[in-house]
């Protein structure tokens, strides 16, 4: 999924770029755009960036480059850095957003995330995903099983091409209930050293008033059993699984934030505990690190009713717009219910969410393998800066815990 480098960024002067570089885009990937951008409905989208405005239109079986913004059905005002950050693939509309770089209303948000997979398509010559686009073929050549889980004793070249395939795994039994009862033992120790506001926690206000700390991060400083875990052949075995070179990257310190407890509360009605469909590269840079894999550790079970990860099978392979799912999207949306010691594992292209739990909460640890990369990793301390800060800019759909047998 990798086709930047980071080598390759540079200041992108918007009118140099209008002038140079985008008529020749339109000339070549237009008519491939256009496919897209009336599959997903976008109308014309306006920019202005520090003055100099235009118009992306959807017409005559190609996308128009038109000046200025009056026939724009949404108009995105942009700094020369945010605009450059875009055109890159550095920052996506989402993450603008989630910084309040862009503030749009609920309707013109959404009419803009429409426009990023077309906006990759003009820039990138990626078409967008169309129903039918993608399948599923197991490793003998059969229908995939799309519900199948594995553990231990199944073979790495079978589970690896699941994962090549789906973008995900849910491997049973992969660690021993008891030390998933330590973890979480240790989770409540650490706890009471994490306050709001110190830069390595996020936290969540529940219906009962409380104020709930729900990612504790840097947890192997916290936990012996957690460092003992990364460095664990079990657990780097699953690194191994994709063929290409993911590693951990961790050296065994504890000033890396090398795996995060989650502790997924009952109620929240405020901040981020359960996140909805996103995929992991949704506020920027996918084409130059992903795709990365994601670990979760079910510290304790989860399901439809105690929360649990669910899947877009093959989401990974298909350019779609990176939050939300859009109504035509054709893939199937897979629920993963664990147990304790159950790992699930989806790439960072994956779209996936987090169902809130209702009748008990959840706790789970998450880590993570990359892909090897050199060199400076342009604009991502503004993309970390947005996703830490998140949780005190944006509040998932409040979630009323399940009384007497009936939700509220």
């Amino acid at each position: 999924m990798r086709y930047r480098s980071d080598a390759d960024v540079f200041d992108l002067d918007p009118a140099v770029w209008l002038a140079d570089d985008l008529p020749g885009l339109l000339d070549a990937h237009g008519g491939m755009a256009h496919e897209g951008a009336v599959m997903l409905g976008c109308r014309p989208l306006g920019f202005d960036v520090e003055g100099e405005a235009f118009t992306l239109a959807p017409v005559d079986e190609t996308i128009r480059l038109q000046p200025g913004t009056s026939c724009a059905a949404v108009t995105v005002d942009l700094d020369r850095q945010s605009f450059s950050d875009l055109v890159q693939d550095i920052q996506t509309p989402q993450a603008l957003a989630t910084a309040k770089v862009v503030d749009l209303p609920v309707a013109d948000h959404f009419r803009f995330l429409k426009w990023w997979p077309v906006l990759r398509s003009i820039i990138d010559g990626r078409p967008v995903h169309s129903p039918g686009d993608i399948g599923f073929t197991d490793i003998d050549g059969s229908p995939l099983d799309l519900t199948r889980s594995f553990d231990s004793d199944d073979d790495d070249e079978e589970i690896g091409w699941f994962l090549r395939e789906a973008g995900f795994l849910h491997l049973k039994d992969w660690w021993p209930t008891d030390l998933m009862a330590e973890l979480s033992s240790d989770m409540d120790d650490a706890v009471g050293d994490y306050m709001r506001g110190d830069g390595r926690s996020w936290w969540a206000r529940t219906d009962d008033g409380g104020d709930r700390c729900v990612r504790l991060q840097y947890f192997q400083a916290c936990s012996v059993a957690a460092g003992q875990m990364l460095v664990d052949e079990h657990h780097l075995r699953i690194a191994a699984l994709p063929g290409d070179g993911h590693a951990s990257g961790w050296e065994g310190t504890d000033g890396e934030n090398a795996i995060e407890a989650l502790i997924k509360p009952l109620g929240v009605v405020e901040g981020i505990s359960d996140l909805p469909w996103h995929k992991d590269c949704s506020l920027g840079r996918h084409s130059y690190q992903c795709c990365g894999m994601t670990v979760g550790i079910s510290v304790t079970g989860g399901g439809a009713d105690t929360g649990q990860l669910a899947v877009v099978a093959g989401s990974h392979r298909a350019n779609v717009q990176p939050n939300f799912i859009h109504p035509y999207l054709d893939l199937p949306r897979v629920p993963l219910p664990t147990g304790a010691g159950d790992v699930t594992v989806h790439l960072s292209c994956t779209l996936h969410m987090s169902r809130p739990p209702v009748t008990a909460e959840r706790r789970v640890l998450y880590t993570g393998f990359g892909l090897p990369h050199e060199g400076e990793r342009v604009g991502s301390e503004r993309i970390s800066r947005v996703r830490e800060e998140a949780y005190t800019k944006v509040s998932q759909a409040p979630v009323r815990r399940e009384r007497s047998g009936r939700r509220v």
